[in-house]
């Protein structure tokens, strides 16, 4: 694994957190929205299909949540692993531009204007520290394992 791909999995986890609690907001609506009752069929069951249903939609946002607290809790894991990771770079330049840009999520742009560097010199310094990141932390486990 490349660091660039290594470093993206926090936005990758964040964005999957993000999409499942819309989700349990959507569910959590639909739960509370109320459905018309059809008088017209005669009635064979002893508990409404409503009911029924209704339970399920509670099951299903009970999973969701749990999910999403287990994703949570690695999130956060991984987060402070690779925070860490990013700072224990011995180029300071290096570890501002990949916290930055890993764990605040900012585009190069903004970290040129924060950062007070040119575009083409925040291109070549975000390699670099890349290199740097794989030398120290990816490649050391790949020939360690």
């Amino acid at each position: 694994m490349k660091a660039k791909e290594y470093l993206q999995q926090l936005k990758r986890l964040d964005i999957l957190i993000k999409q499942k609690n819309k989700e349990v907001d959507n569910l959590r609506l639909k739960s509370k929205s109320t459905s018309s009752i059809d008088y017209s069929k005669e009635k064979v069951q002893t508990s409404p299909s409503g009911e029924a249903s209704f339970v399920k939609l509670i099951g299903r946002i009970v999973d969701l949540e749990t999910e999403i607290s287990q994703e949570i809790n690695i999130f956060v894991e991984e987060k402070h692993k690779i925070i860490n990771q990013i700072q224990k770079l011995n180029n300071a330049d290096y570890i501002r531009l990949l916290y930055k840009r890993y764990v605040e999520y900012k585009s190069l742009e903004r970290i040129c204007v924060e950062m007070g560097f040119s575009y083409d010199y925040i291109k070549h310094l975000h390699g670099c520290a890349l290199k740097d990141f794989e030398d120290k932390f990816l490649n050391s486990t790949l020939n360690n394992t």
